[in-house]
C-alpha cells in the first residue's frame, strides 16, 4: 500500500446506535424493486434519499415485469419517474442487456430488499458469479435472505458492479433535518420561501412545500414519507 485516498461517495444507512456501510466510490446506485413480492415505497424513497444526499446517480429497476402485478408497481413508481429517475422494467430471466447498458462505464452498487431478483441480475450479467438464488412465499409476500456480504463484479475494464445484501430498512440518521430537504429533488426549487426561515416543512404556518403539494407540485406520498423521516430525526 503506498497511499490511501479520499472516497469520492459513500452509501450507507444508520440508526440512532450505528452505522451499515453499503458502498463506497460507487458512481450509480441500481435501487432493485420487483412486481412480486411487494416492494416498500418508504424504504426506496428513504435510498433515494440517501443516495442523493451524496450525489450518488439513481437508476430504478422494476424486475419481474412479466407477472400481472407489474403495472400496479409500475403505478406506484410513476411519481419518481415523473421527477427524471430512470425506471427500467426489466425481466431478468430472460435479459438484461438494457440494464448492462446503463451499467458501462459505472462502479454501481445493486440495492433492495430480499426476493427482488438482485441475485439473478448478477448471474445474468456476470454467469461465473453462481450467486445463490431462492424462490419467494406468496403467503409471506417476501423473499428469502440469500446474500449475506457485498460482493464485486468486474462486468469489463471500466465497469463493475456490487452485490449487497437484501435490506428490510433504511435508516437516515446520518442526515440532519437540515439537510433533508434537499435530498428530496422536487422540494429543491421550493426551499427558501417559505414563511419562516426554519421551517421544517412539518405544517408550519406559511411553508412553501406544504403549499406546492396542494397545488400537485409535489406528489403526496413523497411529502408523507419527508415528514415521518423528519418527525424521527426530531424525535
Amino acid at each position: 500500500m503506498e497511499a490511501i485516498t479520499p472516497r469520492s461517495s459513500l452509501l450507507y444507512r444508520s440508526d440512532a446506535f450505528r452505522q451499515k456501510l453499503i458502498a463506497a466510490n460507487v458512481t450509480q446506485v441500481v435501487l432493485v424493486v420487483a412486481a412480486f413480492p411487494s416492494f416498500y415505497e418508504d424504504l426506496l424513497h428513504r435510498c433515494i434519499a440517501a443516495a442523493e444526499h451524496t450525489g450518488i446517480r439513481v437508476i430504478i429497476v422494476l424486475n419481474k415485469c412479466d407477472l400481472e402485478s407489474a403495472k400496479a408497481a409500475r403505478a406506484l413508481l410513476a411519481p419518481l419517474e415523473a421527477l427524471g429517475y430512470d425506471v427500467l422494467p426489466l425481466i431478468a430471466r430472460e435479459s438484461v442487456e438494457p440494464l448492462r447498458e446503463r451499467l458501462s462505464g459505472h462502479l454501481s452498487v445493486l440495492v433492495g430488499q430480499s426476493g427482488m431478483g438482485k441475485s439473478t441480475i448478477v448471474n445474468s450479467l456476470v454467469p461465473e458469479a453462481a450467486a445463490a438464488t431462492a424462490e419467494v412465499s406468496a403467503v409471506l409476500d417476501s423473499g428469502k435472505h440469500t446474500t449475506t456480504h457485498a460482493r464485486l463484479y468486474r462486468l469489463d475494464d471500466a465497469s463493475a458492479i456490487i452485490d449487497s445484501p437484501g435490506l428490510q430498512e433504511f435508516g437516515l440518521h446520518h442526515l440532519q433535518v437540515t439537510d433533508l430537504d434537499q435530498a428530496f429533488v422536487e422540494f429543491r426549487s421550493h426551499i427558501g420561501q417559505c414563511r419562516f426561515s426554519n421551517c421544517r416543512h412539518l405544517g408550519e404556518p406559511g411553508c412553501a412545500i406544504a403549499a406546492a403539494q396542494a397545488a400537485g407540485a409535489i406528489d403526496a406520498t413523497r411529502l408523507d414519507v419527508y415528514r415521518r423521516i423528519a418527525r424521527a430525526m426530531s424525535g
